[in-house]
This record gives C-alpha cells, sequence and structure tokens, in this order.
C-alpha cells in the first residue's frame, strides 16, 4: 500500500466512517425522520460524553504502547464514591474533585505496578479490573447508592442550564478534547508519550524518562475515568458499581476506530471523537431500528474489528 493511500486511511477514514453509519441509517424510510432529528443529534452527542472523555485517556495509554481494561470499573467506583461524598454532605464541587482524584489515584496504582512488576499491561489492568469493581461493590453493600439532591450535578449530563443548546457535559468533552490534543502535540510530555510507543528502548536511550511517563500517563488517564465516573453519576442520579461493564472496550474501539494503533505510537484526538460519536450513532441508530440488544452488540463488535483490520493496513503490515 503506497504512502499516499496509507496517509488518506488516517486522516480520512474516521470521518468516512462516520458519515457511513449516519447514511447506514438516515436512509431507510421508518428512521430516517426520527434518527435526523435536532433532538436525536442532541441525544447522540450526550450519549458520547462519557466513552469519548473515558476514550481521550485511552488514547493517551494505547499511544504510549500500553491498554487499561480495568476502565470501565474505574468509572463505576467513581460513581459510588461520588454518591457515597454526597450523602456525606460534601457539595458538588468537592466531590467533582475527589472523584478524579479517586480515578488518578487507581491509575497511578496501575502505572506504578506496570512500571515495578514489568509485566504486560494487559495483565496487570485485567486484575485490578476485577479487583477495582469488587471494591466498589463493598463500598456499596453491593447495591446502588442514592444520594439527596444535587441540582447542580444533575443537570450537567440532563438540561441545557446555561442556553447553550447542549448539555454542559458535550461542552466539557470538547474542550478537555482541545486541552488534551494541545498537550499530546504542543509539549515536552506529549512527545515523550508518542515516542514511547514508537520504540521504549529507543526513548529511554534517547532520555525520555519511561518509567515516570509510563506512571504519568496511567495517573492522567485514571483521572479521565474518574471523570467519566462523574458524568455518569449525574446521567444516573445514583451511584450504581455495576454499570459501565464493558465500556473499556467501547474506550479502546472509539480510539482504535479513530485511528490509534494498538502498536502503539500512533494517534490523535481528533480520531478518538468521531470514533466516539460512532459508537454512539450505531448504537442510537439500532435503537432507532428497533433492533434488539444483541444485534446492536453484534455491530459495534463487528466494527471493533474492521477498525484493527484497517489499523493493520495503516500500519503496511501483511493480514
Amino acid at each position: 500500500m503506497s504512502d499516499t493511500v496509507k496517509k488518506i486511511l488516517a486522516q480520512l477514514g474516521p470521518f468516512l466512517g462516520l458519515i457511513l453509519v449516519i447514511a447506514l441509517f438516515a436512509i431507510p424510510e421508518e428512521s430516517r425522520d426520527a434518527f435526523l432529528s435536532y433532538h436525536n443529534f442532541r441525544i447522540i452527542f450526550t450519549q458520547t460524553v462519557i466513552v469519548a472523555i473515558g476514550a481521550l485517556g485511552m488514547t493517551m495509554i494505547i499511544v504510549s504502547g500500553g491498554i487499561d481494561l480495568s476502565a470501565g470499573s474505574n468509572v463505576a467506583i467513581a460513581s459510588v464514591v461520588g454518591a457515597l461524598l454526597l450523602n456525606a454532605g460534601l457539595g458538588t464541587a468537592s466531590t467533582a474533585g475527589l472523584i478524579v482524584l479517586a480515578g488518578a489515584g487507581i491509575g497511578l496504582c496501575n502505572g506504578a505496578m506496570i512500571a515495578a512488576l514489568r509485566l504486560p499491561p494487559f495483565i496487570i489492568t485485567l486484575g485490578t479490573m476485577s479487583a477495582i469493581r469488587g471494591f466498589g461493590k463493598g463500598a456499596a453493600s453491593n447495591q446502588t447508592v442514592n444520594y439527596p439532591g444535587a441540582p447542580a450535578l444533575n443537570d450537567w449530563m440532563t438540561n441545557d442550564p446555561l442556553g447553550y443548546a447542549l448539555p454542559i457535559g458535550v461542552w466539557g468533552a470538547l474542550a478537555l478534547a482541545v486541552a488534551t490534543a494541545v498537550v499530546l502535540r504542543r509539549t515536552v510530555f506529549g512527545r515523550h508519550v508518542f515516542a514511547l510507543g514508537s520504540n521504549e528502548a529507543s526513548a529511554r536511550l534517547c532520555g525520555v524518562p519511561t518509567t515516570r511517563t509510563k506512571i504519568l500517563i496511567y495517573t492522567i488517564a485514571g483521572g479521565f475515568f474518574g471523570l467519566a465516573g462523574l458524568f455518569q453519576l449525574s446521567r444516573l442520579r445514583q451511584g450504581d458499581p455495576t454499570v459501565a461493564l464493558g465500556l473499556e472496550l467501547e474506550m479502546i474501539a472509539a480510539a482504535v476506530i479513530g485511528g490509534a494503533s494498538l502498536t502503539g505510537g500512533v494517534g490523535t484526538v481528533l480520531g478518538t471523537m468521531i470514533g466516539a460519536l460512532i459508537m454512539a450513532v450505531l448504537k442510537n441508530g439500532t435503537q432507532q431500528m428497533g433492533w434488539p440488544t444483541n444485534v446492536q452488540e453484534i455491530i459495534i463488535g463487528f466494527a471493533i474489528i474492521v477498525a484493527v483490520f484497517v489499523d493493520r493496513l495503516r500500519q503496511g503490515k501483511q493480514v
């Protein structure tokens, strides 16, 4: 495959995929009017928020050559911690800050174990995925945790109190995406992330503090997962230790569909946001068509397989 074709696939692939899935549900007459309505696209953008925020952290990890399977559990325990803090009388701002710090703490533990034990991130985060979920269930006494009124938090994912046509969560995700893109493309830390994923040994020889960078990447990503849990809490209005099962796979899929390479060293924030939007459109469109949940899961599964196949084509590997 020529370099030109690879470049086109890398830059335009996510946009072409988004156009394709929108067309898929816009063509049938039975779903066209409802699917293409402003109200429905507002729902799609809102549904994208949680996966998009988590996928930003996952993109940073994937670009560095790692993976984090505990992201969904991190989101779940963050929602439980938030509900418990609100029950304890803390305000919305304090609760939000502590939730993000809790998520970052989980990421710090993951990064430290990966760096110290020198085991594959897949193994470490597979273990912490189960452990974190268990801690969340224990903290919640194996039930959902309701909390007293917190109107400011409840409005983030449902209402438009500022009159900006979209919920605060959507604007927050966009702002975070811009900030992440600047960090990855315009800072020394961002260059270290890409160097780590391209070739860790070479990065170390070039003076990149690989251990410290790896720990910092997982810590920042953990904060993103905690923030996604905060918006999950806003959406459900209760802490639930059983939510976000498999959410980490959607985050990974969003990053890969958006152009990130599972081999590391390649990825963009814009591509990830488009990938998250594609996932939301697929879910929403299948619901508009009245397809059962198992069909939705099959379609999303095949979308992930196709994304990985395209990634291999982009990298010029034999398939």
